[in-house]
């Protein structure tokens, strides 16, 4: 079997592996789709060499049926399509006890912690399974992880109907944000640098601001009444983003943080103490978003194919890395399947 392993040093090689069976209280899923992400990019850049173990098969957002179970293995069958939620907790620790299973504070993040789905054939606990309908396709399927990561961004941020957001960042989690909370009735608005981008996200109906042509405080302000908005997302991870993000949110308004931030960012503290903001952290996603995200999907919510980019073989894993590094594509899929063998 082949797989794409990450062996460091900003490099990805196809390498062959043995298949083995599942093991019990595991699944094998035939990987069709593995979609690549702003974190599979944090690893190949070298920023979670502590994590994984070399060489590593990473990636975690994916589309499959079932290949084998293994013993002990209920209510799942051969052919089954399938996703995986790919956090496996340890139930023991606080976080877990006090029901926060899913940040977990001994997370296993499937596909960084422990190897992932660039590869043919895949053994997991039986119990991150997600069952997918049939009506959906396996390619728009591999999208059900990042939708979830931002049904649970907008579910944490309380957003309502009729609310205001503003979203920092026009990348693939960006605009999911952007598109979860116009189906919850919020009034959505992107800030996004890169003109093609922003040529996108317009396309898809949303309003766009370029912030080095536009003054985005004054837009809001124009925008809200002079309220400022509900929410605001901040998805870009710069440090300029940050520090200006809560001059955009109104008296008791929300800031988000959504992206990865590998080091400390400045935060205007006296603005927050000024408007009694609150700012909410959201890292992953429970059960309840995956549900969410599979359901929006196969409702056609989510403009999938307008969103996948590009869909390479497994063999040009590390074209793919440069694609989406390149930031000029939205989601970018790899056929597990074309080579896998």
């Amino acid at each position: 079997m082949r797989a794409a392993t990450y062996i460091g040093n900003n490099t990805v090689e196809i390498a062959t592996r043995d298949e083995r069976p599942p093991a019990a209280g595991q699944v094998q899923i035939e990987v069709a789709y593995t979609g690549i992400c702003g974190t599979d990019l944090h690893v190949l850049h070298g920023s979670m060499d502590a994590r994984v173990t070399l060489p590593a098969v990473i990636g975690h957002e994916m589309s499959g049926r079932i290949a084998a179970v293994g013993a002990g293995v209920e209510g799942w069958t051969v052919g089954d399509p399938v996703t995986v939620m790919p956090l496996d907790w340890c139930g023991r620790c606080p976080a877990c006890r006090a029901g926060h299973q899913h940040i977990c504070q001994n997370l296993d993040f499937i596909g960084i912690d422990s190897p992932g789905s660039l590869q043919g054939r895949w053994n997991v606990p039986a119990h991150v399974l997600v069952r997918l309908p049939e009506s959906l396709r396996l390619d728009h399927a591999a999208l059900v992880e990042p939708v979830a990561v931002s049904v649970h961004d907008v579910r944490r941020s309380e957003l309502r109907p009729g609310e205001k957001a503003v979203v920092i960042g026009g990348g693939p989690i960006g605009v999911l944000i952007a598109t979860t909370a116009r189906h919850v009735g919020a009034d959505v608005v992107v800030v996004e640098l890169d003109a093609g981008r922003r040529r996108m996200i317009q396309d898809l109906g949303f309003e766009v601001l370029d912030p080095s042509a536009q003054d985005q405080v004054e837009w809001v302000e124009k925008w809200t009444g002079g309220a400022g908005a509900d929410v605001v997302f901040e998805v870009s991870g710069a440090a300029a983003a940050v520090l200006g993000a809560t001059a955009l949110a109104k008296v008791r308004g929300r800031l988000v943080v959504v992206a990865i931030h590998p080091q400390p960012r400045p935060v205007d503290l006296q603005r927050v103490f000024w408007r009694e903001l609150t700012i909410v952290g959201a890292r992953v996603y429970e059960r309840a978003d995956f549900e969410t995200a599979v359901d929006m999907l196969a409702a056609g919510t989510v403009p999938a194919e307008q969103l996948i980019t590009a869909i390479l073989p497994l063999a040009e894993t590390a074209a793919a890395f440069d694609r989406l590094g390149s930031g000029r594509a939205m989601k970018v899929l790899i056929d597990c399947q074309a080579g896998a063998e």
